[in-house]
């Protein structure tokens, strides 16, 4: 009797769920995408490179067209309800926001940034599509319902990477699920002992003559920096890249190259996601000489400087952001989760208040008088 209960007591316990495990495929992380240069000659291949660099081209969507509620798009693109799996890759970085570097089936590694109170899993979404949207340079960014990260310890935080490497168990998983993923933008990293990156008075050695963004560009690179408040922009936070196809191993040189921003999540305000510091803080901090700045930001704006815009610059900028819909602007800060942070103000979780925030910051550019030449 009591073989019998417990036999019927075993047929109706549920069967334990199986242990996720890693699905089959290539976990090898592909090489790094950074040209490696030749030593002798680095700093003479940088400086071409970017004297004929780009930071603007056309967009591949009309900017009226574009959808902010989508994430990048490609035969490669993630939908916003899936769940990727990946295998944890210690690699260390840089800055304070929550993330890790993981491994996809086929060895493409991404960067996860994580967590429901972190500001730049929202910031940097919206930064970088409307970059994109506008035709600037941006590292594509996609949200996702869940990231599987197999071997991830359950708190990882690269800055102490060397510790997570004996905290690694393959056979384990975590799930994280506030996540964004990151891509970089398309080409080969062009860097040198002496510059990870680029600093913004190098923009002024672009050279029409050999295939450079013209001023006008450029000073709308600089006025977009402005709008955003992208006061994180020191060297490191931009990029040179070598466009895909431009690099001769020849000649060791690069046909066509392009300067971004490539870490563009501390915006929207001096502490990021910041309804009230962004609305206060103008676009212009002396508006008769159209002067911008960002001393008054953390950082006192690094390597920005206070230059003045060209009319030409104010222009390009201002017919494109003109282009941009209410409805656009909407979709924008909805799609990137403005609204739904614990630690907003109420009027920061009503996205018509982002909304008019936006339309202010480009009537400041696109409503005035033509900037002194």
């Amino acid at each position: 009797m009591v073989a019998a209960a417990a036999a019927l007591a075993s047929a109706c316990r549920p069967a334990a769920e199986a242990r996720p495990t890693l699905p089959p495929g290539d976990y090898t992380p592909r090489p790094e995408h950074r040209l490696k240069l030749p030593k002798a000659r680095a700093d003479e291949i940088r400086e071409a490179a970017l004297r004929r660099a780009r930071v603007w081209r056309e967009p591949a969507v009309p900017i009226g067209e574009f959808d902010f509620r989508a994430n990048p798009p490609g035969p490669d693109a993630f939908r916003v309800e899936q769940e990727l799996v990946c295998r944890f890759e210690p690699e260390g970085s840089r800055g304070y926001s929550r993330k890790f570097h993981c491994v996809l089936p086929g060895g493409e590694l991404v960067k996860v940034k994580y967590g429901h109170e972190s500001t730049e899993v929202r910031t940097e979404v919206a930064a970088t599509r409307l970059l994109t949207a506008l035709g600037f340079g941006a590292d594509r960014m996609s949200i996702v319902k869940k990231v599987r990260c197999f071997g991830c310890p359950r708190y990882p935080y690269p800055k102490f990477y060397w510790l997570e490497s004996f905290l690694i168990d393959f056979d384990k998983s975590v799930d994280f699920d506030f996540v964004t993923v990151e891509r970089t933008f398309e080409g080969r990293k062009i860097a040198t002992e002496a510059h990870e990156g680029w600093a913004w008075p190098e923009l002024d050695r672009m050279d029409t003559r050999q295939g450079g963004s013209p001023r006008a560009e450029v000073d709308g690179l600089r006025l977009m920096a402005a709008f955003l408040n992208n006061w994180d922009n020191k060297e490191e936070n931009n990029r040179l890249v070598c466009l895909p196809g431009a690099w001769s191993e020849e000649t060791a040189s690069c046909a066509a190259a392009f300067a971004l921003m490539q870490d563009v999540g501390s915006s929207f305000g001096p502490r990021q996601l910041d309804l009230e510091g962004w609305r206060s803080t103008p676009v212009w901090v002396d508006e008769a000489s159209c002067q911008v700045s960002m001393r008054s930001l953390p950082y006192h704006g690094v390597s920005f400087g206070e230059p003045r815009i060209s009319e030409a610059g104010r222009r390009f900028l201002a017919g494109r952001l003109r282009q941009i819909s209410d409805r656009q602007v909407r979709d924008l800060f909805l799609a990137a989760r403005f609204t739904d942070y614990d630690r907003s103000s109420p009027a920061a979780r009503q996205v018509e208040n982002w909304v008019r925030a936006f339309d202010e910051r480009v009537r400041q550019i696109a409503d005035r008088g033509p900037c002194p030449e």
